[in-house]
């Protein structure tokens, strides 16, 4: 049973030393196994919290403590061959009294020199972790292939490959588009008219900043180790295939084809299955997800209701009254943004296309108990998949 999980090449995969081959199988595994994929959260986490650590040089004063506190190479030999001398004589005389310690003072000696010892090997280790979280990476830089035209990195052109490093910017014209490798853990295409910038890449974070253009990214990583700043909000790879594209007013459109995107801002959150879509805008954030192939006349509404001040109630009428089954994933983010009455509406509405499962009470989801949305949402999920 054990050798079915990947736990002892966990740490391995977290910093990008498996091959390509072997990282989308241990990815593939993690979406399926929860046991390992607790391992990885775990191994994830040890990172984030040695990444925070800022990194510092041991006083001299220290090193020095830990030289005096250690004996000499020499002595350390002599005590060895004394001890085996007076073994040897203890051997070849049946008389002789087993050796005591004179006032107790050779466990003491052995303890501090055991102590002293590991402490300068803590002190080694802490710092090789250091130097290793918070040094330079040897990965700092994404490889960049051209697939068409002219692109560019910070204004130096691309022949057939490059180097995109940590701040620097990959841009294409209206005639060229280019391919990035997202460390070991997926690919980029980057369409023409496209402005993008690798902002971090390490073992617990790779991310991109989308500043105009469009992107198609393909990632085979467990949830939140890839994102894409855009100017209205974040997308957070959940484990998934999606384009994004944003536009020169900075507004959004994001659309998934396989898995989950989050799209965050510090005050709302967006989930957008495959299937999905979601808007969003600077100064709002992002929008309500919706399925692409609601009707037209529901995208128009939810559209205006989300950025448009005013006729929020006809909107919102036009959106019952058009929901399917399956745009309960609509109607499920709207319990949360609506308010009073029209959170009523919003209630009545999804509970008479898909009832809430046994313990979410009305009540309890007008009040927006999150234990009981969350398993609502579990329960509704089924139904964004099936259709």
């Amino acid at each position: 049973m054990f050798r079915q999980h990947v736990t002892t090449q966990l740490s391995a995969f977290a910093h990008g030393e498996l091959s390509h081959d072997d990282s989308q199988r241990i990815a593939a595994h993690l979406r399926d196994c929860e046991r390992c994929r607790q391992a990885y959260e775990e191994i994830i986490l040890g990172v984030r919290l040695a990444e925070s650590l800022a990194l510092r040089t041991a006083p001299a004063a220290l090193w020095e403590k830990i030289e005096s506190a250690l004996p000499p190479p020499t002595s350390a030999a002599s005590s060895a061959t004394s001890s085996v001398a007076s073994l040897s004589a203890g051997a070849t005389s049946h008389h002789t009294a087993p050796l005591e310690p004179e006032h107790g003072w050779l466990p003491f000696a052995l303890n501090h020199q055991l102590l002293a010892g590991a402490a300068a090997m803590l002190v080694i280790t802490l710092g090789l972790g250091a130097w290793w979280f918070n040094g330079p990476s040897t990965r700092a830089a994404w490889e960049v292939a051209r697939l068409s035209g002219a692109p560019t990195i910070d204004a130096d052109r691309i022949n057939a490959t490059g180097q995109l490093g940590i701040g620097e910017w990959l841009e294409t014209d209206e005639a060229s588009r280019a391919k990035i490798k997202v460390a070991d853990i997926g690919q980029v295409e980057i369409d023409p008219g496209t402005r993008v910038r690798l902002v971090e890449t390490k073992a617990s974070e790779h991310r991109l900043e989308l500043a105009r253009g469009r992107m198609h990214a393909t990632i085979w990583a467990p949830p939140r180790l890839f994102f894409v700043d855009t100017p209205s909000a974040v997308a957070a790879d959940l484990g998934c295939a999606y384009t994004l594209e944003v536009d020169e007013r900075g507004r959004s459109l994001l659309h998934v084809t396989s898995g989950w995107v989050a799209l965050e801002t510090p005050v709302r959150e967006s989930f957008v299955p495959a299937g999905g879509a979601c808007l969003t805008e600077p100064g709002t954030g992002p929008g309500t997800p919706f399925f692409v192939d609601a009707s037209e006349t529901f995208r128009r509404a939810l559209s205006r209701l989300d950025f448009e001040h005013g006729g929020a109630a006809e909107s919102l009428d036009i959106i019952l009254a058009e929901s399917r089954t399956r745009d309960t994933l609509t109607l499920w983010h709207l319990l949360s943004r609506t308010d009073d009455a029209a959170r009523r509406r919003v209630y009545e509405r999804l509970a008479q296309l898909d009832a809430p499962p046994a313990g979410v009470t009305r009540d309890g989801a007008l009040r927006l108990d999150q234990t009981m949305l969350d398993a609502w949402k579990d329960q509704l999920e089924l139904s964004w998949w099936r259709e």
